[in-house]
Order: structure tokens, then sequence, then C-alpha cells
């Protein structure tokens, strides 16, 4: 019985990189695997079926179930037609792992609108139409009287959570996906549902193409070598927190190779306080006390 057993999975951007081994790894733990994924280039541009239909086959050809959904995770009714495609096929859903992203890497006096607009669109607006759909369907099973055991787990960077250069709009779109788990995670646990997302660092079309990283990613000449980048390390993290009797909800986590880190949400530190209204020369002179 492996962990996932009977658990029905769908996993978007799911055809290659870190969403494919998500796909092979929930399917060997048991669950049935709704792979998504459109087959776009990295930037979001064409798209083919392959990959999607690949994946499936790897994993009908370990004994596993699987299907493939060509959606665009972005468009209210492909997002629907997702969340349906699991539940016809399978008869219900219990985990979401939000995945499939793009980039379109400038600076920001490089940035187009278009830049902008498809990087957010596809990152956030992808993560929030499938999990609108799944908590409604799942919202649904709970007023039903249905107990509802269910997992998201969401995509962030530590691009978004801790910055990088010519990432901007990739970076808002990942720490706006951070902030959208921590507060689902909220709302949802009423219905039976736990939302959680990670940071993964690993060897991806991504990051073989963020500048800075690609030199870094390299596989280890030496296959005895641990190889800390191999995106199937992320993986086990992900089942983890799909699994029915995970307790974890409302949390973000660094995963590369063998290492897992939570992250603090924004806290606050060092503090300037008076009784009064503060004024701007004050403020001026105060301020480099609190660091930064």
């Amino acid at each position: 019985m492996g962990a996932l057993e009977g658990r029905v999975a769908i996993i978007t951007g799911a055809g290659r990189g870190i969403g494919r081994e998500h796909a092979l790894l929930f399917a060997a733990e048991g669950a049935k695997v709704v792979v998504n994924d459109l087959g776009g280039n990295l930037d979001g541009s064409s798209s083919v079926a392959s990959p999607a239909e690949e994946v499936v086959a790897e994993i009908r050809a370990m004994g596993g179930e699987a299907i493939a959904n060509h959606d665009n995770v972005a468009d209210w009714e492909g997002g629907q037609r997702l969340v349906a495609s699991a539940v016809e096929t399978f008869g219900d859903l219990h985990v979401l792992v939000n995945n499939a992203g793009i980039l379109r890497d400038r600076v920001l006096v490089n940035l187009s609108e278009d830049d902008w607009d498809s990087v957010i669109n596809v990152h956030l607006k992808g993560h929030f139409v499938p999990t609108r759909h799944a908590a409604s369907y799942w919202r649904e099973r709970a007023k039903a009287g249905h107990p509802v055991k269910a997992a998201i787990v969401n995509t962030s960077s530590t691009s978004g959570l801790l910055g990088n250069v010519g990432q901007s709009n990739y970076g808002a779109a990942k720490a706006g996906i951070a902030a959208f788990t921590v507060i689902i995670a909220e709302e949802l646990g009423r219905y039976g549902v736990r939302a959680n997302a990670i940071a993964p660092a690993a060897r991806t079309r991504m990051t073989e193409s963020t500048p800075g990283l690609s030199d870094y990613v390299v596989k280890p000449a030496d296959a005895a070598v641990f190889d800390v980048w191999d995106p199937a390390n992320v993986s086990p993290l992900v089942a983890a927190l799909a699994a029915e009797d995970c307790p974890v909800t409302g949390q973000v986590y660094f995963v590369q190779g063998g290492t897992v880190r939570r992250f603090q949400n924004w806290t606050m530190t060092e503090t300037l306080e008076k009784p009064e209204r503060w004024d701007v020369s004050e403020l001026l002179e105060r301020l480099p006390s609190l660091g930064g």
C-alpha cells in the first residue's frame, strides 16, 4: 500500500520537469492521476499534446492509472473541465497539485505589458482557477455529508519569497501564490481541505534559463554523487503533503535535494514607536536604526 493509495490527484504542468516527477511518484504511491499539460514552450507559446500523453503512457506501463488533460489552467471553463475530468473518470478528487508555469524573464525597464500579464495569468490565475473549482466540489461534498480529506499543494518560489533580479513578474506571482495558500488554508479547513505550498529548487527548463542558475544546476559527472538538483527530489514532499493522514496546513516549504525548510510568513521585527504622530525629519533620522 502506497502513501497515496486510492487518492485521485490532478497535477498541472505535469508533462515535463518537476510536474512529471510528481505524476510518476504519485502513481507509484497508488494515486490515480490526471496529468494536465498544455505542452507549451517555456514562455507559454504554442502547445502540443504529447508531453502529457507520454507521462500517462509511462504511468500505465508501470501498472498505474492516469489520464491526460490539455486544458488551460488559467481559463475558467478549462478549470471546470479539469476538475470534472477527474471526478468523471475516477469517481472523486482528493488532491490538487498546482505546478504549471512559464517564464518571461526581463529586467523591469525591458518588461512589456504582455510579459507581465502572461506570467501573472499562468501562475497566479492558473493557481486560482483549478483551486476555485476543486474547492467548490469539496464544499458540496462536505455539505452533503460526505467525509472530505483533501489536499492542495501549490508551487511558489524563492524568486517571490526572497527575490531575484530579472523576475519581477514571476516573483510577484510566486509571492502571491504563497499568500493565496495561507489564506485558502484558513478558509477551506472547515470543509476538510488542507493547503500548503512548496518553493522548489531543482533542474528544470525554468532554472536552466534563469539568470545566474544555469551553471549551477548541471547534473554531476560522477553518478555516485548525489544530484541535489534532480527534480525527483522535490516530489516526496509533495506526496507527503498530499497524503490523507498528513495534518499540516497553511505552510510554505523550501525543498532541494535532501533539504526541507519551513518558511516563516512575513513578520514584524524591529520597532519605532512614540505616543504621538511622527515628523518626517524624525523618521528620516530614525528609520536606518530598523536595519535593511
